[in-house]
């Protein structure tokens, strides 16, 4: 979409939105190339022996249309919710590109959600349909009975009782499918965000996300699509991060991505995989990159062929920049956006765009501005919130079933981010902090609501608040403050045992890495708990 300049200036006067009346991602995604080019490569899936699977669009189109035919027999109709519980392999894609092409929501969850995470969010999106695999299984079999509406489960490890098999149902249906079309603001994929109170919001986006990602990502790749490009990231695909900022917006270009499931992201398994597979191209988040510099010598030890690398999901900071920079002999592509509404800064070495200790300019096709309260823009070096103005392609339809909360993100024409900034200038923007309970840990975004709930089922625990610790390597850590019940004492053996309590039923991310055993929380004269004065506490505890 980007037209090719030599400056921003230039590329941000040529730019244009042009979304057509009909648009559907998979059609953008995979008809078209297997019409035009049906053996380019689309996906490599690299497995954990080491061996590779190709999948060419034309073989991944046809995959996508024998599940999209099955689903429809099996009773799944437009506007239905399909949830996807897969890591980062080939049907996670497939079954994407399904219930696009059946006019049906996406509903991506991620491998490691606990089984109270995954009840919530089946049950609020009201799933009909759950693609999965033996673990996800194993999760949902302590939950099924809670999910009445949850009609059709599929896995991708093979049948069992009351579970269809992928396979099976791939090889039964047709190969034929006629891609519904859709409008641009027809519901497409409902990813779930954490928010400062209370359960995570269903962010509802149409299928004009994909366009709307576009520009950020062809610019954060220093346009990319160029002959020999391949992307990879190890972004989880049951995340915005995954899926837009690299799976979908590649793939619709023509560039092949290359996959791995894997559960922890290994440094120098990231370096031979880039070695390997000569990848030209990478998305990686701010920790996954601090996490490369434990690796001795990669540029003496590796043959890397990569000419971009993007970052999001947490502010990159200044001395990852400058060594990054200084290592590989050019700097990361900065980048800066929300599930609500992703890639709306950014950055493009190629053409001058980047500076260290910035997130970005505004991104073609982008209004972005720093607001106050009243969402009136302020000057430049004059801090307040980010802010989007709508409308905007790439910016959510609504939060899922809750009108109240879709209303509170704007002001005016004005979708705020919840993030503090200040742009200089030249126009860059440079990230403040947070100015909300939001905790970002290792470029998740994790909401305290969710983990004090969940705290408290606890048998030992009456009160609880979780809150972000600065933390070097993820920027926060999760930190709990525990009131204890009478009789209970604290100790390690307890410690531990709340960990696993909320590791296993939330997730791996969201678990408190820190318990502190306290008398009382701090409250407000309502009752509420006053995260701000925990939050300087655990500061001042570096």
């Amino acid at each position: 979409m980007l037209q090719p300049a030599g400056d921003y200036d230039s590329l941000n006067a040529r730019f244009r939105w042009s979304l057509p009346n009909t648009y559907n991602m998979a059609g953008a995604v995979s008809d078209r190339w297997a019409a035009r080019d049906p053996h380019r490569l689309a996906i490599r899936h690299v497995l954990s022996d080491g061996s590779q699977q190709d999948w060419s669009h034309q073989a991944l189109n046809r995959a996508a249309n024998r599940f999209a035919n099955a689903l429809q027999g099996q009773g799944i109709r437009r506007g239905d919710r399909v949830a996807l519980l897969l890591p980062q392999i080939p049907q996670t894609a497939i079954g994407h590109l399904a219930a696009y092409k059946l006019g049906a929501v996406a509903v991506p969850l991620a491998s490691l959600f606990g089984r109270e995470a995954l009840r919530y969010r089946l049950s609020d999106s009201g799933a009909r349909a759950l693609v999965t695999d033996s673990a996800g299984l194993a999760k949902l079999a302590e939950i099924h009975d809670d999910l009445p509406g949850l009609e059709l489960v599929v896995s991708v490890d093979g049948p069992e009782t009351g579970v269809q098999a992928f396979e099976e149902l791939l090889a039964a249906a047709s190969d034929s499918f006629d891609t519904l079309q859709t409008t641009p603001d027809d519901p497409a994929l409902m990813i779930y965000t954490s928010g400062t109170t209370g359960q995570p919001k269903g962010v509802l986006h149409g299928h004009r996300v994909l366009p709307g990602h576009m520009p950020g990502i062809e610019l954060s790749q220093n346009f990319l699509g160029r002959s020999g490009d391949i992307l990879w990231t190890p972004a989880d695909w049951a995340w915005a991060g995954g899926l837009l900022n690299a799976l979908f917006p590649a793939l619709a270009l023509g560039v092949p991505v290359v996959c791995h499931a894997t559960r922890k992201f290994d440094p120098e398994f990231a370096f031979r995989l880039l070695e390997k597979q000569a990848i030209r191209n990478v998305f990686i988040p701010p920790t996954a990159l601090k996490m490369l510099r434990a690796v001795d010598s990669p540029k003496r030890r590796f043959k890397l062929a990569w000419r971009s690398v993007g970052s999001a999901g947490e502010a990159l900071g200044r001395e990852t920049y400058d060594w990054f920079a200084e290592e590989f002999g050019f700097p990361v592509n900065e980048f800066y956006g929300q599930t609500e509404c992703n890639a709306v800064l950014g950055s493009a070495s190629e053409i001058g765009v980047s500076r260290s200790g910035a997130i970005g300019k505004a991104t073609p096709g982008h209004e972005v501005a720093i607001v106050d309260d009243t969402g009136t823009p302020l000057p430049p070096e004059t801090p307040g919130q980010i802010a989007v103005r709508r409308p905007d392609p790439v910016m959510f339809l609504k939060y899922w079933n809750k009108p109240e909360a879709t209303a509170e993100k704007f002001i005016g024409d004005w979708m705020i981010t919840g993030d503090q900034g200040v742009i200089d200038e030249d126009g860059y923007v440079h990230f403040i902090g947070r100015d909300d309970d939001i905790i970002t840990s290792a470029s998740y975004r994790i909401g305290p609501g969710e983990i004090e709930d969940c705290l408290i089922k606890h048998p030992s625990v009456a009160l609880a608040a979780a809150i972000g610790k600065p933390d070097p390597l993820r920027t926060e850590i999760v930190k709990a403050y525990v009131v204890l019940k009478p009789g209970e004492t604290g100790g390690k053996a307890l410690e531990d045992s709340i960990r696993a309590f909320v590791r296993e039923r939330l997730s791996a991310h969201e678990y408190p890495r820190e318990i502190a055993f306290v008398e009382a929380l701090p409250m407000t004269t309502t009752g509420k708990i006053i995260r701000r004065e925990l939050r300087e506490q655990a500061r001042l505890e570096r």
